[in-house]
């Protein structure tokens, strides 16, 4: 691999690499100058792994999509990880979702979003980041201005990480999809996305299903939306919002 230069494409999804595996290729890959589509998901991969691949897609300058989702890099190997990132300019996709990341990768990952100017794609799904690592992204991720995709589902975010995140997505007018699902966000965290995405000027995908929302969460959507104004799709789904709030609920 290392002499096929031209190499743009490369896809080793579930390969069981382990660190050893991911190793071996990082050493290959930092001559592969000309990478732009990695995908090493469902590797088995570790904070070793994910630290010495890190080093060496360093250079890979024209890397646009890093996919290392289902993998086991856990915070360490996302601080690691973090280290190198603001290196690669030309990144447009990460997802590094199911990977066990808490607070602690959170917090190293979002010291250096804010240099990723280019990234448009943030998949942080099936992970542990809880309100505290929602407010550490929220700080940063009013200077990504190219997000259109952020996927925040299944990481125990509650109200008050929901209510924070809603300060700065106003910020983001290029946000097109943004998923909270599998969040307890509740009805105090569905009011205050509400409040601030009902007047987005983009076409709003928003993702509210298993959320815990109850008919007064309900209310206060229709409240605040009004004639829905941007929010081109909304799911509620899974939510206990009762028949009387689903019918308030039609815009």
């Amino acid at each position: 691999l290392g002499e096929c230069k031209a190499l743009s494409h490369l896809n080793l999804r579930d390969n069981a690499l382990g660190d050893e595996g991911a190793g071996i290729m990082a050493r290959v890959l930092g001559q592969c100058t000309a990478l732009e589509h990695l995908d090493l998901s469902l590797n088995q991969i570790g904070f070793v792994g994910a630290g010495g691949l890190g080093e060496m897609l360093q250079e890979c300058k024209v890397l646009a999509h890093l996919d290392l989702s289902s993998n086991d890099i856990g915070d360490l190997g996302t601080q690691r990880l973090a280290r190198v990132l603001g290196k690669f300019g030309a990144l447009t996709h990460l997802s590094l979702s199911s990977n066990e990341i808490g607070v602690a990768g959170t917090v190293g990952l979002a010291g250096v979003l804010g240099e990723c100017t280019a990234l448009q794609h943030l998949n942080l799904n099936h992970n542990h980041i809880l309100s505290e690592g929602a407010d550490k992204l929220a700080e940063v991720l009013g200077k990504c201005k190219a997000l259109s995709h952020l996927d925040l589902g299944r990481n125990q975010i509650c109200s008050k990480g929901a209510a924070r995140l809603a300060l700065v997505l106003g910020e983001l007018d290029a946000l097109a999809h943004l998923n909270l699902s599998d969040n307890p966000i509740s009805d105090d965290g569905a009011g205050a996305l509400a409040a601030v995405l009902g007047d987005s000027k983009a076409g709003i995908h928003l993702d509210l299903t298993f959320c815990r929302i109850f008919f007064e969460g309900g209310r206060n959507l229709v409240d605040v939306l009004g004639e829905c104004k941007g929010l081109a799709h909304l799911n509620l789904s899974c939510n206990p919002i009762t028949e009387e709030g689903e019918k308030q609920l039609k815009c």
